[in-house]
């Protein structure tokens, strides 16, 4: 699996989202893609901890997922 690295959409801004994890097949987010975001409102304690485990997609390796698209 690759992390493709991307900005923040300016839906995602506006909404107050920091970051954000999907698992996808492309190299862009599909619509039945599901993704997990982390807002502004959470504590840094809990955003941190979330952000990790998104990032640790190794579980997936043998999934059918190519990519984990992370947006900051």
């Amino acid at each position: 699996m690759k992390k493709l690295y991307k900005k923040l959409t300016n839906d995602q801004k506006n909404r107050g989202i920091i970051f954000s994890s999907t698992l996808s097949k492309e190299t862009i987010e599909q619509e039945e893609d599901t993704m997990h975001e982390i807002s502004t409102d959470k504590n840094s304690q809990a955003q941190k901890e979330t952000r990790e485990r998104l990032l640790n997609d190794s579980f997936f390796n043998n999934s059918p997922y190519n990519y984990n698209i992370i947006r900051k």
